[in-house]
């Protein structure tokens, strides 16, 4: 999901978040005096880094007088790291960055009474890690390498699709990679040669780059057997895997153990604000986007016993496509970054 390049600068500050991994807070010349303790923590798609997403520069054009920062969250699977990364590596390393942040704001008014607001968003792939920061169970001591996962007061996932059904009708659709035919037999080959990896304990195997490219992945990102399996899910919806959490024909029991355990899993304070796009264009047309955002609504609802977990601002976002931008985006993006702001708001203000 590549952006057309316009050369740019955007001033801010580069943070060290942890042993390798930083996080760019958006900063300008505001005048002295403006206090900013909550932060809105951004997480990019596949493929995505810094500046990658335009939108955010208006996003926090909009936050800039506001009590709101914006940071862009850099992982390990960002750039070209997703095709060997997975969400348990992600929502590790956000957690290490939402516990960075509200210690670094907390420090900087250390008279404050009220804790610093953190929220995290998830823009595309990055909603499947912000529902699995939510949803799934903390990792033991053993198996986490930091402090594991902190409570966040907010969460947004935006643009949330699922990669296999974009996938299917990649597929279904042809190329100039090869027939319908051709591809979902190349996919059968893919899914073998991936299963058998696994099966023999070789799970990072790498898949022949020539094979995954022609099905519609990058051309430059190389895709361990894991990764590619999680992805693609071929056994869903009766058998879905890590990342397959958004597809249109999984059980209500599937969507009860993701979206219906963010409430008792106690990691989010406040609401879930969900934000597809009307006209996304990663989302088959065979796909009703209200019907689905509707079953999620009700399963997170009841999961957690309570209605106000589910945020009054979420919805589809009219004409917004996967990542607004150009100049027919223009509408779609101002009521894309005015629900946030609103969302923001209300939280702000909330006890």
């Amino acid at each position: 999901m590549s952006q057309s390049f316009f050369p740019s600068a955007q001033p801010g500050i580069l943070h060290h978040y942890s042993d390798r991994l930083a996080t760019f807070e958006y900063s300008s010349t505001l005048p002295p005096g403006i206090d900013k303790p909550h932060s809105l923590l951004f997480i990019g798609g596949l493929s995505d880094g810094l500046f990658s997403v335009p939108f955010i520069n208006d996003l926090a054009a909009a936050l800039e007088s506001s009590p709101w920062s914006v940071f862009f969250v850099l992982l390990s699977s960002s750039y070209s790291g997703w095709g060997v990364g997975s969400l348990g590596q992600d929502v590790e390393e956000i957690g290490q960055c939402v516990e960075y942040v509200r210690k670094y704001k907390a420090a900087q008014n250390p008279t404050r009474s009220e804790s610093p607001k953190v929220v995290i968003m998830g823009h595309s792939t990055g909603s499947q890690d912000v529902l699995h920061y939510l949803y799934s169970p903390k990792p033991s001591t053993a198996e986490s390498t930091g402090s594991g996962r902190p409570v966040v007061d907010g969460a947004i996932l935006q643009s949330p699709v699922s990669d296999r059904e974009h996938l299917i009708f990649e597929i279904k659709s042809g190329s100039s990679q090869g027939s319908p035919q051709i591809l979902a037999k190349l996919f059968d080959e893919l899914v073998s040669l991936a299963k058998n990896n696994v099966k023999a304990g070789n799970t990072e195997t790498i898949l022949p780059l020539s094979m995954t490219a022609k099905i519609g992945f990058s051309d430059t990102v190389p895709m361990n057997s894991r990764r590619f399996l999680s992805l693609t899910s071929p056994d869903s919806p009766d058998n879905p895997l890590e990342d397959d959490l958004f597809s249109s024909d999984l059980s209500d029991e599937r969507l009860r153990q993701t979206f219906g355990k963010i409430g008792s899993r106690g990691l989010l304070r406040a609401s879930l604000l969900v934000l597809p796009g009307d006209a996304d264009q990663y989302v088959p047309d065979w796909v009703n986007k209200e019907q689905l955002l509707e079953r999620w609504k009700v399963i997170t609802k009841d999961g957690a016993g309570r209605d106000d977990i589910w945020d009054a601002n979420s919805g589809l976002v009219p004409g917004a496509t996967h990542s607004p931008s150009g100049p027919d985006q223009e509408e779609p993006k101002k009521e894309l970054v005015s629900r946030v702001k609103i969302y923001l708001t209300n939280l702000e203000k909330a006890a």
